[in-house]
């Protein structure tokens, strides 16, 4: 069997009344087990699409539908590995992240295994995505798929519509449930079984026909009343107090400071509501935190070395890539979805708009490949991330500006071409135009701020002597 890479991302989901600008927001880190790990952005023409899948990692095969959709996606940059597709937006504005690796326990494990020929994140994206047409359709195609051939790890999925969003948790080998996520709601989730409260009767709820009887067949439920899923399948582990649960209270506390948690509670609630509109910036920032303002912060000045070590931040070395999808409902459909990307540990990177429904993706950007190459993003993210570490309070200003100036000039190159191509006839040359702008924008500022973080490390070498005479 191939080598099985195992994730340990962080996920937000955003319904589109909590959004700043009525959009509906999925977005999520892919984390490596490794520091490095290239990946790129493509987008995969109907005709590229593979009619016969076959996975690398598990025996898995399929015979695909003749029709699929083009779609974004940020597969891997080294061959070999199989696809693991991670994310992306159709030509029909259906948006999928794939996936969140998740926790799981014994008794639901025993009743239902996992299968190693199944289907796993290697696989999801490419044998769902071109074949949806809106975000339940999602749950439904890949629900069948999971009960049809089953699963080898335990994994949260996403899925968004301009209306929608979904959260799919796989629970044992061949069982599953999804919820809708309100409107007015935000969900931060990091790698441990996530949804609680469960009502099988509810039109915003889907799950395998079985699994209620499969719950109380083999008395997995530990409540005494109500179906907390959480509490029934996942995990409540001493782990999960040190590597997943601070990274949901840190989330949960920008965005509701008023929350009387700690990182260790292991009941931290699962769909989340706030009074403050939330902004592409704010999922940025929490997909980019390492607890600021707490004694937990490797980077802070305030915690004693224990205390920086205590917990695993969101904003990591192991970042290879963070996408936040993005359906808009105040712009014309051709131009609604928008894979906003960044490449590297997302503490020195920049999320830059893509447009989805485009013809190709900046080169830039997809032709990562597996040698460093500072002339593609993927590596020189990396390398601002791996310098502006040996330095983080020298750097961190610098960085500041970067962002700001990088996510500015982007947006407002987003405003302008949104109003340029309402009445063009070929928008998908319009678009791709326009994301290789951006991606220019976005490689001279990184260039620049690399610039300008040599400048300011070189007087700092230790390698230095000076004669006064």
């Amino acid at each position: 069997m191939a080598k099985r890479y195992v994730g340990s991302c962080t996920t937000v989901l955003v319904g589109k009344k909590a959004s700043i600008d009525g959009s509906t927001i999925i977005a999520r880190n892919e984390d490596g087990e490794s520091p490095l790990h290239p990946q790129k952005f493509v987008y995969v023409k109907p005709e590229d699409q593979p009619r016969h899948y076959q996975s690398v990692l598990s025996k898995f095969a399929i015979d695909l539908p003749a029709d699929p959709l083009g779609y974004t996606a940020t597969p891997e940059a080294e061959d070999g590995h199989g696809i693991w597709a991670a994310a992306g937006i159709n030509s029909e504005n259906i948006a999928m992240t794939s996936t969140e690796t998740i926790t799981t326990n014994s008794r639901v494990l025993g009743v239902d295994p996992l299968v190693a020929a199944g289907i796993g994140e290697e696989d999801m994206p490419t044998i769902v995505l071109p074949y949806i047409h809106s975000a339940r359709d999602g749950v439904q195609r890949l629900g069948s798929l999971l009960e049809q051939y089953g699963t080898y790890e335990s994994n949260g999925i996403a899925f968004a519509d301009k209306d929608e969003v979904w959260y799919f948790e796989s629970i044992g080998g061949h069982h599953w449930a999804a919820i809708r996520i309100p409107d007015d709601a935000y969900v931060v989730a990091p790698n441990r079984f996530n949804i609680t409260d469960f009502d099988f009767a509810s039109d915003d709820t889907m799950s395998s026909a079985d699994l209620r009887d499969l719950i109380e067949t083999y008395h997995l439920n530990p409540d005494t009343e109500g179906y907390n899923l959480r509490h029934i399948f996942g995990s409540a582990t001493i782990k999960d107090t040190r590597y997943n649960n601070p990274r949901t209270w840190y989330g949960q506390k920008y965005f509701n400071p008023e929350f009387n948690t700690t990182p260790i509670d292991q009941d931290l609630p699962f769909i989340c509501r706030t009074s403050k509109k939330i902004s592409i910036e704010d999922v940025k920032f929490v997909e980019s935190s390492h607890y600021e303002n707490t004694p937990y912060d490797v980077y802070g000045t305030t915690g004693t070395p224990a205390q920086k070590k205590l917990y695993r931040p969101i904003g990591i070395n192991r970042n290879q890539e963070l996408h936040i999808l993005q359906i808009r409902n105040n712009v014309p459909a051709a131009v609604a979805g928008i894979h906003w990307l960044a490449f590297g540990p997302n503490t020195f990177n920049a999320v830059v708009p893509f447009y989805a429904n485009v013809n190709d993706t900046p080169a830039a950007y997809r032709e990562t490949g597996d040698k460093f190459d500072v002339t593609k993003m993927y590596w020189l993210s990396n390398l601002l991330a791996t310098f502006g570490d040996y330095d983080f309070s020298l750097f961190k200003d610098q960085e500041d500006v970067f962002e700001q100036k990088t996510v500015a000039a982007c947006r407002h190159l987003q405003l302008t071409t949104d109003e340029a191509v309402k009445d063009a006839k070929d928008i998908g040359d319009h678009l791709t135009a326009a994301n290789e702008q951006m991606a220019t924008i976005a490689m001279a500022n990184s260039n620049e701020l690399l610039g300008q973080m040599v400048a300011a490390a070189a007087p700092k070498m230790k390698l230095q002597f000076t004669l006064h005479d």
